[in-house]
């Protein structure tokens, strides 16, 4: 006999995947806050008898953590341990009616566009009036902004669109509304996110207007930093960079996935760009901005890539020094139109192009991290670990960038901004002392 169900509920919500799937449960959890719903992120205790999963669908590896979570809690609703599991996000967008046959113990499935849904199952009203209003799981001196949903860009390898839909940018006026709410409870440093952001405002206004929402956002009292991820290279706002340069509120920071340099993978995976162009883009951004840092993402493996390519693609890394990159092994995802493409080169070939370009790009920052020895920057305090305080500087985001180690006899706070001295220098991660 059950007897959870005669308590008052609770909801935990797992999140998976990237940050606009954490913004999501974010403000999923401010709604059922407002509803006056016990609710809380990737909960430890085991106390909550309903199950929210926010799932990722982007690539195999994401999709397989997704099916492996639900799976696990699938066993927990059948054996009685929980009331409740519901799913949502890209994973249930995309793939509903197959999950709907393969895994019954989940009692609904919604997409990504789908929370007032979501929050009749979970017995609360969708309350229109707090738009934007969330509560963060991140700490709270850092918060994502999701500037626009979904993406126009038909990259042949990308399957967001089948689960975002089309771009829509949200109005200035809610940004700043949201940000300012932001402010006020603390948040010192917003990150932009989007499928696209540089893409912003093209829909809404008829022009790019990323810059004049650097602007809005920058003269709010309590914003110190503002950090761009997701720049798509084609069709760059080139207006933002004078931005970024001279408006000490905006992050010289900037996420721009590039995916490939050579001109046949370019144009096979429907980028709008070439190598030509990539490599005028990034010497502009350098020289309009100096110091700027640069972090990209690549793909190893595409269809067709010939070691020509692949050699093109290792010494484009090696000529560029970016400051931070991540690189994927390309996964074949079904309806995209690389799809149609044989997927020819091997898993093991795959894996091994994406550790040798991780392998460069270790030795690039060991190299770049060296000359910050003596250096002083101004960093942020995230948190503290043993006898160290976890600090990031202006050119690094949280969870995916490098961090500050930095040893004190004074007190630091989360969000406090200090000034420290680089002293020693790893592959990842400065030591600093306070200057």
């Amino acid at each position: 006999m059950k007897v959870r169900s005669a308590k008052q509920n609770k909801v935990n919500v797992v999140t998976l995947g990237c940050s606009k799937n954490l913004y999501d449960s974010e403000v999923l959890l401010g709604q059922l806050k407002a509803n006056h719903i016990d609710a809380g992120h990737e909960e430890k205790d085991k106390s909550s008898n309903i199950i929210v999963i926010n799932t990722c669908g982007f690539i195999e590896s994401a999709k397989q953590e997704s099916i492996d979570t639900i799976l696990h809690y699938a066993h927990l609703r059948s054996s009685g341990k929980i009331d409740k599991l519901y799913v949502a996000g890209c994973l249930s967008e995309r793939y509903r009616h197959d999950l709907q046959n393969e895994i019954p113990e989940v009692d609904a499935f919604f997409g990504t566009r789908e929370l007032p849904n979501l929050l009749k199952a979970l017995r609360a009203d969708y309350k229109q009036e707090l738009l934007g209003e969330r509560l963060l799981a991140t700490p709270s001196h850092y918060a994502y902004l999701k500037i626009s949903e979904g993406c126009d860009r038909p990259c042949s390898f990308c399957a967001i669109p089948l689960m975002r839909g089309k771009h829509i940018s949200f109005a200035i006026e809610q940004l700043i509304l949201q940000a300012e709410k932001l402010a006020s409870n603390g948040t010192k440093e917003l990150l932009l996110i989007a499928q696209d952001t540089t893409y912003y405002g093209l829909d809404l206004y008829g022009n790019r207007e990323l810059g004049q929402l650097l602007e809005s956002l920058s003269s709010i009292q309590g914003i110190e930093w503002i950090r761009i991820h997701y720049a798509f290279p084609h069709g760059f706002p080139e207006d933002i960079l004078s931005i970024i340069a001279n408006n000490p509120k905006v992050c010289r920071y900037l996420d721009m996935p590039l995916q490939h340099i050579s001109n046949p993978i370019l144009h096979s995976m429907r980028r709008g760009t070439t190598r030509e162009k990539t490599y005028a883009l990034i010497n502009k951004i350098r020289q309009q901005v100096p110091g700027i840092a640069l972090r990209t993402t690549l793909i190893c493996g595409y269809p067709g890539e010939t070691e020509e390519d692949f050699d093109e693609l290792f010494h484009f890394v090696e000529d560029i020094r970016f400051d931070r990159l991540g690189v994927f092994a390309y996964s074949h995802e079904e309806d995209t139109t690389a799809f149609h493409l044989k997927d020819d080169v091997p898993y093991e070939v795959k894996q091994e192009r994406v550790a040798r370009i991780m392998e460069l790009q270790q030795r690039i920052s060991s190299e770049l991290n060296q000359k910050k020895i003596g250096q002083s920057y101004s960093v942020i305090v995230d948190r503290r670990e043993s006898k160290y305080y976890i600090c990031r500087t202006e050119f690094d985001s949280p969870e995916v960038d490098q961090e500050v180690w930095v040893e004190s006899d004074k007190v630091l706070n989360p969000g406090e901004f200090v000034n420290v001295t680089i002293t020693e220098a790893r592959e990842y991660e400065l030591i600093g002392r306070l200057s």
